[in-house]
C-alpha cells in the first residue's frame, strides 16, 4: 500500500503542479507528500521533479512515468470497484464538484439522505462556477450547466433548466423594465458570470426568429454566481439565472422577471464521470440518487407558478 500511496501522491503532484496543493487535496501534510515522492524517486532511481523554492516541474523521466502510473491507478480503482460491486458494500471517498448554485440548492440538501442510505461512502463536495477538469482535479463526478468540451468523458443528462432574466423592484423603479432586446443591450446594467476562459459576454435569448445571442454589458462581473444574485437583490442590475437558483426570491417578490417576451434559452444540466470500463459503484449510486431528485426538483418548477 505504501508504494501505491507514493504513486497516488506522484499523480496528484504531477497533475496539480504543486506539492502543497497536492498535499491539501489528499489531506496529508506537505512533508508527507514530499517524503512519498522522495521514496518513489529512490525506488525508481531517477528524479521525477525538478524542485526550486518557487517552482516544481516534472523531469523527462517524470513525464514518461506519469501515463503508466495513471494506468496503474486506474486499474486498481477498477479492481476495487469490481470487489465493491460483488460484496454489495460500496465504501470510500467520492470527490464531487458542482457549480455554486447547483451544489448549494440541489446537491447539498440531499447529501444527508444519501449518507443515510450509504453510510460507508464519504462525500467531498467542491463548489465553483469556474470550468472544472475532471481528471486533473481528481474528481469522480462533476455536475455542470451547459455543454461539456471534453468528449472523452461520459455524460448523463439530468434536465433542461428554465432560465429567467430578473431584477429587484428597486432597480426597476429607478431604471424601468427593458421593453425590447435592444433596450436590454443598450440601456440597462447586466450582471455577468465571468471566469478565466469564459467564452463570451452574450446572453442567449429566444425571439420569433429563433435564439439570438445578445451582447450585454454592465458595471459588475464575477466568477461567483451567488454574488451576482446578491448584487441583483441590491438593485445593481439584471441577472440571467436558472430558475431554481432564484425561485424563492421571485416568489417572495425580492426579484421580478423582466423581458418575459424574450426568455433565455434553457440550459442543460448534466453530470460527467470517467470513461472507465467498470464504473465505480459508489459513483453510480451517487449519480442515480442525485439525478432522480434533481430532475424532480427542476421538473416541478415553472415560472408561471411563482407569479
Amino acid at each position: 500500500m505504501a508504494y501505491l500511496d507514493n504513486i497516488r501522491t506522484f499523480i496528484r503532484v504531477y497533475e496539480l503542479g504543486n506539492m502543497s496543493s497536492a498535499a491539501r487535496d489528499m489531506r496529508i501534510s506537505a512533508a508527507v507528500a514530499s517524503a512519498r515522492i522522495s521514496q518513489l524517486e529512490e525506488h525508481l532511481g531517477v528524479r521525477l521533479f525538478q524542485r526550486t523554492t518557487r517552482m516544481l516541474n516534472a523531469t523527462e523521466q517524470g513525464n514518461i512515468f506519469y501515463p503508466g502510473a495513471r494506468k496503474i491507478l486506474d486499474a486498481v480503482d477498477e479492481a476495487e470497484a469490481e470487489v465493491n460491486e460483488v460484496t454489495l458494500v460500496p465504501r470510500g471517498i467520492l470527490h464531487v464538484s458542482a457549480p455554486l448554485g447547483v451544489g448549494r440548492r440541489l446537491i447539498a440538501p440531499e447529501a444527508a439522505a444519501f449518507r443515510a442510505d450509504y453510510p460507508l461512502i464519504k462525500i467531498r463536495l467542491r463548489l465553483s462556477d469556474r470550468k472544472i477538469d475532471l481528471a486533473m482535479e481528481g474528481l469522480d463526478v462533476a455536475f455542470f450547466l451547459g455543454i461539456p468540451e471534453d468528449s472523452s468523458l461520459r455524460i448523463r443528462k439530468i434536465a433542461d433548466c428554465e432560465r429567467v432574466l430578473c431584477a429587484s423592484p428597486d432597480y426597476i423603479a429607478a431604471r424601468g423594465e427593458p421593453d425590447s432586446i435592444e433596450a436590454l443591450r443598450s440601456a440597462h446594467d447586466c450582471l455577468n458570470l465571468r471566469y478565466p476562459g469564459a467564452p463570451e459576454f452574450r446572453w442567449p435569448l429566444q425571439t420569433k426568429d429563433g435564439p439570438k445571442r445578445v451582447e450585454i454589458s454592465g458595471p459588475f462581473e464575477c466568477d461567483d454566481g451567488d454574488i451576482l444574485t446578491n448584487w441583483a437583490l441590491q438593485g445593481q442590475g439584471i441577472i440571467m439565472k436558472p430558475l431554481f437558483e432564484v425561485s424563492d426570491y421571485i416568489k417572495d417578490g425580492l426579484l421580478v422577471p423582466v423581458l418575459r417576451q424574450h426568455p433565455p434559452v434553457p440550459i442543460q444540466m448534466a453530470c460527467l464521470y470517467s470513461h472507465r470500463r467498470k464504473q465505480d459503484p459508489k459513483a453510480r449510486l451517487f449519480i442515480d440518487f442525485m439525478v432522480a431528485r434533481m430532475a424532480q426538483s427542476i421538473g416541478d418548477l415553472r415560472l408561471e407558478t411563482l407569479l
